[in-house]
């Protein structure tokens, strides 16, 4: 069954008006049921969770149900995921919370976002742990390579931290073998930014076998509300953040310094259902249609010369998801942008969006704020738009 893109687009009603959105690793589109269910609890049943009365009951009980179809959308128990506003903040309070011990060891991929660095090296920096860099030695595919870490990784690894797929090249990691390597040593954990790659394919924490693992629900077509898993095994590692009078019992409670909002953790479920097998937007169907919508544009910037694409260069959807980056010699990314802008509807971004290292340190850029063109796509897009987008490239990057 293919994906019925007339269907799936009836689903987000920004779509009815002229923008086409091409910078959806920034953030989706929100489902109509979503924004329906935010309007609803707003106006019904916006009080306090955990009273006695009628109202709150039905409150808490929608809060409650949100988390366990949170959880069971990546696989994991209610226990084990906290929400909150975002994911820097959560990985923040979980770097805040886990024990380390004096002479550990910290290894952080340069693929990172930033959010999933900077938390740690600032833990690292008030503790006086040793930071070890993780690059890319293969320069074409910019992925974790397994075997580099191999190469890093010692009986002081305390944590190894790396995206599941950058937000900038969208070339996929292969998570499971990292943590295989990463668990052959006992204290070593293995915390995943799965922010690009979650709103592309399914995810399974419990078969990755990773330790943390976060994304954001706001660019998997819910609020602007986030999401952190840590396994259960390791629970015990993580000091609590809360009062000294709250349980500690979950991720949750150790972690969250008050409760997540209302009003967006409510509404997951309707993102959740929007995945169902009786939905067109299987995740099968999404990478098939993804896959298209990304060779369409990948066919037309591997065949400029004057054109440099970073990360994998092929559409296969094993090896990427669409998020593609790429620049224009001699062109500032940003007047590319705007000579598009100019022109069309079309709407997308330049410039290195939170991955400052891999921009500077890995690609070479020199202007880092300017950075890369970022064209990043979505299962609601469609072939004609990305056949239009290349069409409107083609005739203006000879003129830049």
């Amino acid at each position: 069954m293919s994906l019925n893109i007339a269907q799936v687009r009836s689903r987000f009603p920004a779509l009815k008006q002229e923008q086409v959105f091409l910078d959806n690793a920034g953030g989706s589109q929100v489902l109509d049921t979503v924004i329906e269910s935010i309007t609803s609890y707003l106006t019904n049943t916006n009080v306090q969770l955990g009273a006695t009365y009628k109202t709150s009951k039905i409150s808490t009980a929608s809060y409650t149900n949100a988390y366990e179809a949170a959880a069971k959308f990546i696989n994991a128990k209610p226990e084990e995921i906290c929400l909150g506003v975002s994911t820097t903040q959560l990985l923040h309070n979980l770097s805040t919370a886990l024990k380390f011990q004096p002479g550990d060891e910290l290894i952080l991929s340069k693929l990172n976002h930033e959010a999933n660095s900077a938390a740690w090296i600032r833990v690292a920096e008030r503790l006086g742990l040793e930071v070890k860099w993780w690059s890319a030695a293969n320069h074409q595919k910019l992925v974790c390579d397994p075997s580099d870490l191999k190469h890093l990784i010692s009986e002081k690894t305390r944590l190894v931290a790396c995206p599941h797929t950058s937000n900038i090249v969208g070339s996929i990691v292969n998570v499971t073998e990292i943590a295989k390597i990463v668990h052959q040593y006992p204290r070593a954990l293995l915390c995943v930014d799965g922010v690009a790659l979650a709103p592309h394919r399914q995810v399974d924490v419990k078969d990755l076998d990773v330790d943390f693992y976060a994304f954001s629900w706001y660019k998997v077509y819910g609020p602007h509300i986030a999401q952190l898993y840590a396994s259960s095994r390791v629970h015990d590692q993580l000091d609590p953040l809360g009062h000294f009078f709250k349980g500690t019992d979950t991720l949750d409670l150790k972690l969250n310094l008050a409760s997540a909002n209302y009003e967006l953790t409510q509404s997951i479920p309707r993102v959740v259902e929007y995945f169902e097998p009786d939905v067109a937007a299987s995740w099968d169907n999404i990478a098939v249609h993804e896959e298209k919508l990304q060779k369409i544009v990948l066919d037309f910037l591997n065949s400029n010369d004057r054109i440099t694409v970073y990360g994998e260069r092929s559409a296969d959807r094993n090896l990427r998801v669409p998020v593609i980056s790429f620049t224009v010699q001699g062109v500032k990314s940003q007047k590319l942008v705007d000579e598009v802008e100019k022109q069309s509807a079309y709407g997308f971004r330049s410039g290195h969006m939170y991955s400052h290292r891999l921009i500077n340190e890995v690609i070479g850029l020199e202007d880092v704020e300017d950075g890369v063109v970022r064209i990043s796509l979505l299962h609601y897009n469609t072939e004609e738009e990305m056949t239009g987008l290349v069409k409107l490239l083609g005739e203006v990057i000879p003129t830049l």
